[in-house]
């Protein structure tokens, strides 16, 4: 009995023993990381708004952990590739990767044969922007504001065309919104890249288009385009003359398609910790004055949220972009 006791003692301690190196392992290595250079994925070509967003922030990033962080630009399939790295990497944070609202909320409805799922495969570390589409028209069309717009449609069914950068991208689905909400009948006219939309807008070949920003901002500006309203819930800091859709007549438009967003993520499974520590010194890197500076040139809204924040937003966007994919006809196989 004596030795069925001492057996059973020393079981316990050698268990206790081996939990403790256990917990002392995973501290010593949540206190080691990181230990080499960490990649972030951009899932699209080098030059474009994700590329110029990730660059100053991954600078950043790189000075307050001590190590290097190392831009891999894996562009194509909508942002599809690169998200598909992602979501099969290592999840040991030592690669990371942009998102966009097009690649974990539009790209999941819009094509039949998605190599990741947008929720499930990735760990949210921080919405990281926000941005807004805007409505622009050809400044010599007799129409002055949305409703105006609008009436024109219901008046003249097919005849309003509106321009994008192909089937599936952002400033094609808020015309398809804009539709719906409106009960109207527009044509939809896909471009290979919004700015040849844009000149198009310009030179009165298309009614409308919904573009971004930066893009539209010096076009406002020279009285090439004018704007009618923005996607987002408010006004932007950056043309706050110019309404909300809401505020010009498409009441719930915001609620539905507002949010555009570019987002940092880890692959699923990442260990909390690592998770923790690569969100606050993210956050950190948003909230720099320099980092700002560049943001703001591209007509950005820095947000830096939780993780949880984040996943919130995501499968909200994930569901009410899904139902505006679906109910377009939009598939790319």
């Amino acid at each position: 009995m004596k030795l069925l006791q001492a057996m059973r003692a020393g079981l316990v301690v050698a268990l206790g023993l081996g939990a403790a190196i256990m917990v002392g392992q995973a501290q010593a290595q949540a206190q080691a990381y990181p230990g080499k250079p960490i990649r972030w994925i951009v899932p699209y070509p080098p030059g474009g708004p994700t590329d110029s967003f990730s660059r100053p922030v991954a600078l950043k990033l790189s000075e307050a952990l001590g190590v290097p962080v190392l831009i891999d630009n894996r562009g194509g399939a909508g942002g599809g590739i690169g998200m598909d790295v992602l979501a099969k990497s290592a999840p040991d944070g030592y690669t990371i990767g942009l998102g966009t609202s097009g690649t974990h909320a539009i790209n999941p409805a819009l094509y039949s044969k998605l190599a990741y799922d947008g929720i499930k495969d990735f760990a949210p570390l921080t919405l990281a922007v926000a941005y807004t589409n805007i409505l622009v028209i050809n400044p010599n069309a007799p129409i002055k504001d949305v409703g105006e717009l609008v009436a024109y449609a219901k008046a003249n069914p097919g005849k309003v065309t509106f321009g994008s950068a192909g089937n599936g991208s952002s400033n094609h689905l808020s015309g398809e919104l804009l539709k719906s909400f409106t009960k109207t009948q527009m044509q939809h006219v896909p471009y290979k890249g919004s700015a040849a939309a844009l000149t198009d807008v310009m030179g009165g070949n298309l009614t409308f288009m919904f573009d971004i920003l930066v893009t539209s901002i010096p076009q406002i500006k020279a009285g090439k385009v004018r704007a009618l309203a923005v996607t987002a819930p408010r006004r932007s800091q950056y043309i706050p003359e110019v309404p909300t859709m809401t505020e010009a007549g498409v009441s719930g438009f915001d609620t539905v398609g507002g949010n555009l967003w570019f987002g940092i993520f880890a692959p699923a499974g990442t260990p909390r910790d690592i998770v923790t520590r690569l969100n606050q010194e993210l956050v950190k890197a948003l909230k720099q004055p320099d980092v700002r500076e560049k943001m703001a040139a591209q007509a950005f809204d820095i947000v830096g949220s939780t993780p949880e924040e984040f996943m919130t937003v995501l499968r909200n966007d994930h569901a009410n972009w899904g139902k505006i994919v679906r109910e377009s006809g939009s598939r790319i196989d």
